[in-house]
């Protein structure tokens, strides 16, 4: 597994919001997080935990295909060619409601249903 390191760390560090995507039957499926909420859980090694709310097609998406990638972006963190940096973070994730992430994420979000536990493989920066 592949940690998220370098200036891909830095954009996660300064990012306000991510997209989250996952594959269904009827094709991609977006939905959205906020960076703070990464921050406040921490990125530990290959893992993200961040708070699910209903991401009820999210969780169906990933119990047939468990594939995720993330998009992050930060206008703060020099780019390479322009003005902000982005960062695709691709692995698997599934939403769990147990256990030590879940535990973890209740005590910080408590209107959370479960964790959603991103497992990263590759991340790599964009723009």
């Amino acid at each position: 597994m592949a940690k998220i390191e370098g200036t891909c760390r830095e954009v996660c560090e300064a990012t306000e919001f991510m997209a989250i995507v996952t594959s269904g039957d009827d094709g991609p499926h977006v939905v959205g997080n906020w960076g703070h909420y990464m921050r406040t859980l921490g990125i530990k090694g290959d893992l993200i935990v961040l708070p699910a709310g209903r991401y009820h097609k999210t969780e169906q998406n990933l119990r047939k295909n468990n594939r995720v990638q993330l998009l992050v972006a930060s206008k703060a963190v020099k780019g390479t060619r322009s003005p902000g940096q982005g960062c695709l973070i691709t692995g698997t994730a599934e939403i769990v409601s147990s256990g030590e992430a879940f535990d973890a994420v209740k005590a910080k979000f408590p209107w959370a249903r479960g964790a959603l536990v991103i497992r990263v493989l590759e991340a790599a920066t964009q723009l």
